[in-house]
């Protein structure tokens, strides 16, 4: 519970100075992991430390969640945000940059020059060499995009307007999505579908137990000889033992991954980068920028927008006397009981938002007073409710 609304942040990584400049003067920079009521980070892991009981905010300056303990933070009432779609763009050029190093062999023809340097006649003897790194166009061919989410959509549009014929494939595509998306993209009700059409497949869903392994010796073997296979989601989307044997068959012409490990890092046809995607100035600024306004929101506010642990959920502005937040158990008449404790102390409620997700449920409150530390006290009582915080 925070009364004095001061706010203390910590961050694990470097956070863009222009979302950190959003913070106003009641927040304080602590470098202090266990005294912080809120943190930032970016690739930094987080299992290892050990929350303070302050914490109750944890914003990722980037997409993916794999280095924060989600699910255990949420039983601990600490919301973990993400920014979805802040660095779509840079990951999206550099899916197309991918394609278009393993459609031609641009790396191996500048390692050519570097190598003959001192060659006076270059210029010669390099209208001979050049056969040796000839390629393809990818104008015309096929590509499939697993995942349509804010980067399959771009990679997807971008695809299509160098007139390659696009494949994507997304069983929980949204409404949002599938309105973003360029009319000519084919969308598949089964992957399979782009494993054996396509000649290019870029994958862009999160690492999870079902999607771990996903590009694997099966999956391989329905797909085209020759398949170019683009990974900038995570390494462990794909089996890169069965991988390496699918290339040295000749069944993976090109492999291009944005997440470098010994497995892959220097073999055959293998073009491996070092988690380059978000790394521009303005994917940066963009991700600390929308960390930042959640950041304050949730504290301010009690509002929740991108939390991968709990559920959307808001109030808008605070302007009511009092407002409450409560993360709890998705347990059946936790309404109910909340109702009944504020009208029992003859509070007056104003509006209520109640959402679940999963295991996990948020109940924000407006009340037309301001609610007492007893009232407060006995919300918490419940064995269901994880955390109660006085926003005002």
């Amino acid at each position: 519970m925070k009364e004095n609304k001061m706010y203390k942040y910590n961050c694990l990584n470097p956070i863009a100075d222009i979302g950190l400049s959003d913070l106003t003067a009641d927040y304080s920079r602590t470098d202090d992991f266990a005294a912080a009521d809120a943190v930032f980070v970016r690739s930094a892991k987080m299992d290892e430390l050990v929350p303070g009981d302050n914490l109750v905010a944890v914003a990722r300056a980037g997409a993916g969640v794999n280095n924060i303990p989600h699910a255990e933070y949420a039983k601990k009432g600490i919301v973990v945000f993400n920014t979805p779609g802040a660095n779509a763009n840079s990951v999206k050029e550099l899916v197309i940059a991918g394609m278009l190093l393993a459609a031609r062999d641009i790396v191996g023809g500048i390692e050519w020059v570097k190598e003959n340097a001192a060659d006076a006649n270059i210029a010669k003897t390099s209208e001979k060499a050049k056969k040796a790194f000839a390629g393809i166009e990818i104008q015309g061919k096929k590509l499939g995009v697993i995942g349509l989410g804010a980067i399959g959509q771009k990679v997807a549009n971008s695809a299509t307007a160098l007139g390659m014929e696009v494949y994507g494939y997304d069983p929980y595509l949204s409404v949002d999505a599938a309105w973003n998306l360029n009319r000519s993209v084919r969308h598949c009700k089964n992957v399979e579908a782009i494993y054996s059409e396509c000649d290019f497949i870029s994958i862009h869903v999160p690492a999870l137990d079902s999607t771990k392994g996903m590009i694997n010796a099966e999956t391989m073997a329905m797909m085209k000889n020759g398949v170019v296979i683009l990974n900038f989601a995570r390494d462990v989307l794909v089996n890169e033992a069965d991988l390496l044997e699918a290339i040295e068959r000749g069944k993976v012409a090109k492999y291009v991954c944005d997440f470098a490990n010994p497995t892959t890092a220097g073999k055959k046809n293998c073009i491996i980068m070092p988690h380059l995607g978000a790394s521009t100035e303005t994917a940066e600024d963009n991700c600390a920028v929308m960390a930042v306004r959640q950041i304050r929101d949730f504290l301010e506010n009690g509002n929740i927008v991108n939390s991968v642990n709990y559920p959307a959920c808001s109030l808008g502005p605070a302007r009511k006397a009092g407002r409450i937040a409560i993360c709890h158990k998705n347990e059946a008449n936790m309404i109910g009981s909340f109702t009944s404790i504020l009208g029992e102390a003859k509070i007056n409620i104003d509006a209520i938002a109640n959402k679940s997700r999963g295991d996990f449920a948020y109940t924000l409150i407006d009340t037309d007073t301001p609610i007492p530390a007893e009232v407060v006290k006995n919300l918490a009582s419940s064995a269901a409710v994880i955390r109660v915080r006085v926003i005002k």
